[in-house]
């Protein structure tokens, strides 16, 4: 089981939604760090998500950008 941290900055999220699915359905540990500007419209339930800097703050992410298997931006 991977940790697979996805950045989501804003644009069309149809490819990344689709990715995120993907992993969880493998099993991997799947969160997402939206940054500015970036919605969270069509994330999938259960899935653990945090607006930076609001509910992350730029530290936290970098702790958690070294933590991940796999950084994904989109």
């Amino acid at each position: 089981m991977a940790r697979v941290l996805h950045l989501l900055k804003g644009g069309d999220p149809t490819l990344a939604l689709t990715v995120i699915a993907q992993q969880q359905a493998a099993g991997d540990e799947v969160a997402v760090a939206l940054l500015p500007g970036a919605p969270p419209a069509g994330l999938p339930a259960g899935l653990a998500w945090h607006r930076v800097p609001d509910d992350l703050d730029w530290e936290a992410l970098l702790e958690r950008i070294f933590e991940a298997d796999q950084v994904i931006t989109w």
